[in-house]
């Protein structure tokens, strides 16, 4: 075992009670919560995002953790190194890092940079749109060190733009206030074009929802595509556009956009515009489940259907209500398709695993008097990768089925 540093030993420790789980903390399991800690005055004392050594309960260092006493996620592991400094020169080695995978997997630079805990930056989201990087700073320890971080982002990445979005439920469970910062250079004057799979979309870095645009969904897009050639295609909860502009570019003959936000149905149609499809595409606005229940009583039939909710399971104890929303989609997306038709159901609930999501998609199916084919369960994009201790960084499933 490593003995503590001159310099690990200047910083506060944080130490594991007996029963809590260390072995899978060592096993490379990066949170402790609350409930796992020793929680004497002085460690509920410490201020959100102190950097901290932990111990297991017998006094063995274990690594560095940032620490938040407002949030149930108490520790997020750092680094095992207990010598190392949380500075630019850290931030830059991990983000050079991780540039290094999307640069050969990417031919331009828009992807997701970080993906959190499985790029060893926990709670930290930074999506790059070519000159632009937005950063999500959703754990107290990346708030308390956002000016080290950008330095390193624009030193590795060379981006002249770095927008800060500090929004969102998860900023809400650290205990963080909403803000929305420029904090380098100045913001694009409108949306910014993104292309992926032939399609362009219009990303609106700092009025849109998360960071402007989601780009786990590309492969499943790119897969949606394929089975959209000359096929009417119905797109709900489809944000900026994001499975209908790719079905149009996979040859579609036509595509309506559902959503209930006209913002983003707005950025769709332009979109449509800069690719020159706007005359195979139209909207409408409203509520999901009210436009899949109109559409059902218009008669409305199409090719493909599908259907992109947000999380309706955004934790455990949501799970069950959650499910039951998917099976609803389900039961009324299903009538709208034509026989022999495909049916594309997505859902990005870390709590809801694929085979839970599976069987209430299934059910809801088969509620709706439909027989369907399995054809391709569809994940995040590798810009999104795994880490395999956290079911948590695995959230997007995508399930297409032929009914």
């Amino acid at each position: 075992m490593s003995m503590p540093s001159s310099f690990a030993s200047e910083r506060p420790v944080v130490r594991l009670k007996p029963k809590a789980n260390a072995r899978a903390i060592r096993h490379g399991f990066p949170w402790v919560y609350d409930n796992e800690l020793v929680t004497d005055r002085r460690t509920k004392a410490l201020a959100p995002g102190t950097i901290a050594v932990l111990e297991d309960d017998k006094r063995d260092p274990m690594g560095l953790v940032a620490t938040n006493s407002h949030s149930k996620i108490f520790c997020r592991m750092l680094e095992r190194d207990l010598d190392a400094q949380i500075d630019q020169a850290w931030f830059e080695a991990k983000f050079a890092r991780a540039l290094a995978m999307r640069e050969r997997l990417y031919p331009s630079p828009f992807y997701r940079l970080i993906h959190a805990e499985a790029d060893g930056l926990p709670g930290v989201v930074v999506d790059r749109f070519g000159e632009v990087c937005v950063v999500q700073p959703n754990a107290a320890w990346a708030d308390t060190l956002i000016e080290p971080l950008v330095a390193a982002l624009v030193a590795v990445t060379g981006v002249s733009c770095v927008i800060m979005n500090g929004s969102g439920r998860a900023r809400s469970l650290e205990g963080l206030e909403e803000r929305m910062e420029v904090m380098v250079g100045q913001a694009p004057a409108g949306p910014v074009p993104v292309k992926m799979n032939g399609a362009t979309y219009m990303a609106d870095l700092t009025g849109g929802q998360k960071t402007g645009l989601f780009y786990d969904q590309r492969p499943n897009h790119a897969f949606a595509a394929q089975l959209c050639k000359d096929a009417k295609v119905l797109d709900v909860f489809s944000h900026v556009g994001g499975f209908s502009l790719a079905a149009l570019a996979g040859g579609a003959a036509h595509a309506t956009a559902v959503d209930g936000s006209t913002a983003a149905l707005e950025l769709a149609q332009a979109g449509a515009a800069a690719a020159g499809v706007e005359a195979r595409f139209d909207t409408r606005k409203g509520d999901a489940f009210e436009v899949l229940t109109a559409l059902q009583e218009e008669g409305a039939q199409f090719d493909v259907v599908i259907c992109d909710p947000p999380a309706f399971a955004p934790s455990k104890a949501a799970l069950e209500k959650g499910l039951r929303a998917y099976e609803r989609v389900a039961r009324l997306a299903a009538p709208l398709v034509a026989e022999g038709g495909y049916l594309g159901l997505c859902s990005c609930s870390h709590a809801a695993d694929v085979a839970r999501f599976r069987g209430a998609s299934l059910r809801g199916i088969g509620r709706a008097g439909r027989h369907a084919q399995l054809l391709h369960t569809g994940f995040a994009g590798a810009d999104h990768p795994l880490m395999p201790q956290l079911a948590e960084s695995g959230y997007l499933k995508s399930l297409f089925f032929r009914l």
